[in-house]
């Protein structure tokens, strides 16, 4: 898999499910990964929530978007993406 840096170049989908899948542990093809492809697929919430990161991102690329810390950590925990 390539490396996924957002400043270079767009990731396509398969980066993308690859990259969640080595977070996860899992082979791209693995039943998991699968599983989750699936899911984001036929689940409107999981599909509306992806598209709405994937906006968020793009418009912080487009817009080359600078915000405080404090802003940005709010909207990490409203994305649910808070580590």
């Amino acid at each position: 898999m390539r490396d996924l840096n957002m400043d270079n170049e767009k990731p396509v989908c398969k980066d993308v499910m690859a990259h969640i899948c080595d977070n996860l542990g899992e082979e791209l093809e693995s039943p998991n990964c699968l599983l989750i492809k699936k899911h984001i697929e036929e689940c409107d919430n999981c599909n509306h929530y992806f598209k709405s990161v994937e906006t968020t991102i793009e418009f912080y690329k487009k817009y080359n978007v600078t915000i405080s810390e404090d802003a940005h950590n709010r909207l990490m925990e409203c994305l649910g993406l808070n580590e």
